[in-house]
């Protein structure tokens, strides 16, 4: 079972910028692939970034060029950095873990922009 615990949310202006954090307790991280996703009040949860354990990353268009998926085996922690935030950002931020068929979710960190 592998528990992973999110953090740097919060509440930010449009145009600032957070980074989010993932911490993984499971000591084979390097082998796992990394997900961000997000869910907003209403709407389903949807895709935001993934970093392969080969480092490679895709993102998603809503957030392409404005944010950078990054990870750190020896921490065994995934960020995510965000700038330029909109309003349209805020939303609840799950980091995800899988492996062939094994799949692990986070419990999440708020992310709310506004002035």
């Amino acid at each position: 079972q592998v528990q992973l615990v999110e953090s740097g949310g919060g509440l930010v202006q449009p145009g600032g910028s957070l980074r989010l954090s993932c911490a993984a307790s499971e000591s084979i991280f390097e082998y796992y692939k990394m997900a961000w996703y997000r869910q907003a009040p209403g709407k389903q949860r949807e895709f935001v970034a993934v970093i392969t354990s080969r480092g490679v990353t895709d993102y998603a268009d809503s957030v392409r060029g404005r944010s950078t998926i990054s990870r750190d085996n020896a921490k065994k922690t995934v960020y995510l950095q965000m700038d330029s935030l909109k309003p349209e950002d805020t939303a609840v931020y799950y980091c995800k873990a899988n492996m062939a068929s094994l799949e692990y979710w986070g419990q999440g960190t708020q992310v709310t922009v506004s002035s």
